[in-house]
């Protein structure tokens, strides 16, 4: 019987020790405080990431300069296909479901208004007005030798519409050249004639904005450069003689000359 009850008192006396453990376990707790606190720190980092950020609407505004190739609302340009048109406004419209951003060019002579997409700009081959000295040569290349190819018209004609919807302002000055007809000269044809106005049109509404005057202005600035040329003062001279109107080419010019070409 002694020996029973001295089993729970060593039970008790093991017991004590486990309760010094806990006890000793407690001071632990605390140190779970210190060591959350550099938890904020990534949170300062992170501020940085935002600023960083930031810049990116300047390469959207890069983009938007260069699609637009440095055209600008209300200013003057040069569409090949139209002759001179001035930018009305820079508008966004959405079609078929994408945003795109239109140039809205008016033709005050045609009465016409036409959206051409920023982006499109230098495929289509819109300019901006040429520099004075620029039209300063269109006009020296009005004073020279009228050039006048020995092939058949169909073929010239085409050539010269090249040339008229090239935007080009001496391309289409040697247009000028080429087609026009004095009154000691023989008439056009109606193609002929047609092809001239267009290119004098195309012509003297650049010149005329170019020089702030108007197109009436810039015609007779253009006819008295034609009138300077070599073919022009001796077309008398050459009908008096019986001999026709030669160009460059040794061709005679005329209704007979048109007849060959179409029977060519």
């Amino acid at each position: 019987m002694p020996h029973k009850t001295a089993k729970p008192a060593a039970k008790a006396t093991v017991a004590k020790p486990a309760a010094a453990k806990a006890s000793a376990a407690k001071p632990v707790a605390p140190k779970a405080p210190v060591a959350a606190a550099p938890a904020k720190a990534p949170v300062a980092a992170a501020k940085p990431a935002v600023k960083a950020a930031a810049p990116a609407p300047k390469v959207e505004e890069k983009k938007v300069v260069t699609q637009r190739q440095g055209f600008k609302a209300n200013e003057f340009v040069v569409y090949p296909a139209h002759g001179v048109g001035q930018i009305l406004a820079i508008k966004e419209q959405e079609i078929a479901g994408a945003k795109l951003e239109l140039f809205v060019i008016n033709f005050i002579k045609d009465k016409m208004t036409l959206r051409v997409p920023t982006a499109k700009v230098a495929n289509v081959g819109m300019r901006k007005l040429s520099e004075p000295a620029l039209v300063k040569k269109a006009l020296e290349t009005l004073k020279g030798r009228a050039r006048v190819k020995r092939t058949m018209w169909s073929r010239r004609a085409q050539e010269y519409e090249a040339k008229i919807n090239s935007g080009d302002i001496v391309a289409i000055a040697e247009v000028v050249r080429d087609l026009y007809r004095s009154e000691s000269q023989p008439e056009q044809s109606y193609s002929e004639r047609q092809l001239y106005e267009a290119a004098l049109d195309r012509l003297s509404r650049e010149i005329a904005v170019v020089q702030h005057s108007t197109e009436t202005e810039a015609v007779k600035e253009i006819e008295a450069q034609l009138a300077k040329s070599p073919r022009r003062t001796n077309a008398k001279a050459e009908a008096a003689d019986g001999e026709g109107e030669a160009d460059a080419d040794g061709d005679t010019d005329g209704d007979d000359t048109a007849v060959a070409d179409e029977a060519a």
